[in-house]
């Protein structure tokens, strides 16, 4: 989450690139750690999808432009969650997101011995 908030906060001092994207990477990323949190003993495949189909839902609910869930993404933790407005270019950017914490989480358990 604090790479995720720095890559926003500190954007300026990003190469234009990392600054434009890396958010949402992290932000998708975030969100398959989230999953393997609550299902830990689960097959990891099962957290990626999961978190693949959370993030690219959450994408498409930005195509919904109510005027109560505006004013919900209007605030701080809204925005942060529910994004602000719909872009295509998000769907690549969750796909990395999570496919590179997945690749992380499988190189990460295989070093560890079983208890």
């Amino acid at each position: 989450m604090v790479l995720g908030l720095g890559s926003r906060a500190y954007s300026e001092h990003l190469p234009r690139f990392v600054a434009s994207h890396l958010g949402d990477a992290l932000w998708a990323a975030m969100v398959y750690f989230g999953f393997r949190l609550l299902l830990g003993r689960r097959k990891l495949y099962i957290s990626f999808a999961l978190s693949l189909s959370f993030s690219f839902m959450i994408e498409f609910s930005q195509l919904y432009q109510a005027v109560w869930i505006n004013e919900v993404r209007a605030t701080i933790p809204g925005g942060l969650i529910l994004g602000k407005g719909f872009l295509w270019v998000d769907f690549i950017r969750y796909s990395l997101g999570v496919s590179g914490a997945y690749v992380l989480d499988r190189c990460c358990l295989t070093r560890i011995p079983p208890a």
